[in-house]
């Protein structure tokens, strides 16, 4: 497992908050009232989560600012790539899905690979306000954070965007598909 207090390089760091200013900067839809200079004068002084979003962009979740939470002072990102993440698919739900199957394993989970990233899996409501944002998952699917009484019963939950829906669906946790992945959120 990765640490999650890794610090990135200055050239890192300085290569990712450019990155992240551009895709604010062109999605102001997805942020309206919020001034970059606030956010990433927040990020700089959290270095793990500078290092959070960045394996978020490196495993192709396209991370940006989609609300901000007066009440604990934190910027809200989330995977904002048109498609579910292409670094993270082919990941059964959970490490207990991992460790039942005999064979053909994945690589990880999804949650194991959340939480080695620093970051949460979205919920089912989480997934649909994302969706206020533009067309997500038109031809994957993400995991999504699945009820404990589901997942007790050897089920997880996934969603989609299809018809101009939004579909919620259930597999075996320890189902892992090439056009499924999970997306993520972090609080700075």
């Amino acid at each position: 497992m990765k640490p999650n207090k890794k610090i990135l390089s200055s050239e890192q760091r300085e290569e990712l908050l450019n990155v992240l200013k551009a895709r604010f900067e062109k999605n102001m839809n997805r942020h309206k009232g919020l001034e970059w200079a606030k956010v990433q004068q927040k990020l700089e002084a959290n270095e793990g989560k500078l290092w959070s979003l960045d394996d978020m962009e490196i495993s192709g979740g396209e991370p940006d600012v989609v609300g901000y939470d007066q009440k604990t002072d934190e910027y809200i990102f989330y995977d904002c790539s048109a498609e579910s993440p292409k670094g993270r698919r082919s990941l059964c739900y959970d490490g207990a899905a991992l460790e039942s199957r005999k064979e053909h394993k994945p690589a990880n989970s999804a949650t194991d690979a959340a939480a080695e990233m620093g970051i949460e899996i979205l919920t089912e409501e989480q997934y649909r306000e994302l969706q206020q944002f533009g067309k997500f998952d038109t031809k994957t699917s993400s995991w999504i954070k699945t009820p404990a009484d589901i997942r007790k019963l050897g089920g997880a939950l996934f969603c989609d965007f299809r018809y101009g829906t939004v579909f919620t669906y259930h597999n075996g946790a320890e189902s892992y598909y090439a056009a499924r992945a999970f997306r993520g959120s972090l609080r700075v």
